[in-house]
C-alpha cells in the first residue's frame, strides 16, 4: 500500500487525506522535511499559492518539497498546480519548476466566477471539475501529457511522475483522479 502525504500548511489538505483514503492509500499530514521524507508520494492541495509560498519559507520546505520532486511523484491541485509550474504569471511568483508549464494565476476570474463542470477525461471518462479561482496552463512543453481540458485550455496534465489539476478533485466524489495519482506512485 503506498503511504501518501498530503502538504498540511494551508488548502483543504484534509478532503484529499479522505479521497486518497478511499482511493486505498496510507495517508499521513506532511508539515516538516523528516514527514517529507518518509512517504511515497505527495498532494500539494488547493489554497492560496503565496501564502503556500511563505508557510513553505517558514517551515524551510522549499528546497525539500523540491528535492523530493525531482526523486518521487507530486500531484498539486489548483495552487498546487501553480507551485509545481516551471513558470507562474499574474503576478510572476517563484515556483518549484516540477512541470514544464505556465500558468496563469486566477486565469478563470474571481471568487464570483468559480464553477462546477463535466470535463472528459482521456484517462478515465466524464468528471465533475470544481473549480475555484483556478489558474489556466497557458503552455505546456513537449514532455506535458494533457489528460483533460476545459473551454480548450489543459486542466489536468501530466509530466513523468508528476500530476497537475487546476481544478479541486477532492471537492467531487469520485475518487478517480486520486486513484489514477496512487497508480503513478506504485508505477
Amino acid at each position: 500500500m503506498a503511504h501518501i502525504g498530503v502538504l498540511a500548511l494551508q488548502g483543504d489538505y484534509e478532503k484529499h487525506a479522505r479521497s486518497l483514503t478511499r482511493a486505498g492509500a496510507q495517508v499521513s499530514e506532511v508539515r516538516t522535511a523528516a514527514e517529507l521524507a518518509a512517504v511515497d508520494g505527495l498532494v500539494i492541495p488547493g489554497g492560496e499559492s503565496t501564502t503556500m509560498l511563505k508557510l513553505l519559507d517558514r517551515e524551510a520546505m522549499f528546497e525539500p518539497l523540491r528535492e523530493f520532486g525531482a526523486r518521487k511523484p507530486i500531484f498539486g491541485t489548483c495552487a498546487g498546480a501553480i507551485l509545481m509550474a516551471a513558470k507562474v504569471e499574474n503576478p510572476e511568483q517563484p515556483s518549484l519548476g516540477l512541470v514544464d508549464i505556465t500558468v496563469r494565476r486566477n486565469g478563470y476570474g474571481r471568487q464570483l466566477d468559480s464553477r462546477v463542470a463535466r470535463i472528459d477525461c482521456e484517462a478515465f471518462g466524464e468528471l465533475e471539475a470544481v473549480f475555484i479561482r483556478a489558474p489556466i496552463i497557458h503552455s505546456a512543453g513537449p514532455g506535458v501529457r494533457v489528460l483533460a481540458s476545459y473551454d480548450g485550455d489543459p486542466v489536468l496534465v501530466e509530466e513523468g511522475r508528476h500530476l497537475l489539476a487546476t481544478f479541486h478533485p477532492e471537492l467531487s466524489v469520485d475518487d478517480r483522479v486520486h486513484a489514477y495519482f496512487l497508480r503513478k506512485v506504485a508505477g
